[in-house]
């Protein structure tokens, strides 16, 4: 499994808790092989925010403030459904390569699911910027990662080539939204699944059932860029 996700996609969160819920029910779920890789919505985003995210779904999707606010409630709604707390008129976007830096680091000491876990949950319900470094090291240490490494990754350019790597095969896969869920290098579906889909494509996965390659706009919420995009929407 290779999940293409971004720490400051609101979809990405959700689609990982739905996963977590999917492979705890899957009867090979310690034969899988989750590989989480990076993908930035916005490269060239500023490292200080500008403005919250609801202003900024508002700047850049073209709607009115009443729009921005009702596509934030909905997805906190969906989020709070399976355990999670969104705080989107908090959330401050903001450029995201050192922390997928950081995840990767995370993830060889072993230590990367709760880092992530930690890093998403403070960007979608505490406001915290994840572009600053101060701000990183304190959320990877509660984690449990080594402060003193955390800090000597952020302030070197370890793993930079790694998320670099993720985003080439990311774009030689077709894969140009998050979250996106490859099952065995060849066959993915974009968007935020519901339970009962990701298990049902980890089986076909297992038996071999999803023989080909190919991707599928699954029609779960996702990101692409600047536009997120609902369940049912166009």
């Amino acid at each position: 499994m290779d999940i293409w996700s971004d720490v400051v996609c609101p979809w990405c969160y959700i689609g990982k808790r739905r996963f977590d819920l999917a492979l705890a029910d899957f009867p090979h779920r310690d034969a899988v092989r989750v590989r989480w890789r990076s993908f930035e919505l916005q490269p060239d985003a500023p490292r200080e925010p500008d403005i919250p995210l609801t202003q900024r779904i508002q700047r850049d999707q073209e709607v009115s403030r009443d729009r921005a606010e009702r596509i934030g409630a909905d997805v906190t709604a969906l989020a709070a459904d399976i355990g999670l707390t969104y705080r989107l008129d908090l959330a401050r976007p903001a450029n995201s390569f050192d922390a997928h830096r950081l995840l990767h680091r995370a993830d060889e000491l072993g230590v990367g699911e709760q880092v992530r876990e930690r890093v998403m949950a403070a960007y979608m319900g505490e406001g915290a910027v994840v572009s600053d470094h101060a701000t990183l090291t304190a959320l990877a240490a509660e984690a449990g990662m080594d402060p003193a490494d955390a800090r000597a990754l952020l302030y070197g350019d370890g793993h930079a080539d790694t998320v670099r790597s993720d985003e080439r095969r990311a774009r030689s896969l077709g894969v140009t939204g998050v979250p996106t869920f490859v099952f065995n290098g060849v066959r993915g579906v974009a968007g935020a699944q519901p339970p009962d889909t990701i298990t049902r494509l980890l089986h076909d996965a297992w038996t071999g059932a999803d023989a080909g390659v190919g991707f599928a706009d699954g029609g779960g919420g996702g990101c692409d860029g600047d536009v997120c995009r609902t369940p049912g929407s166009a």
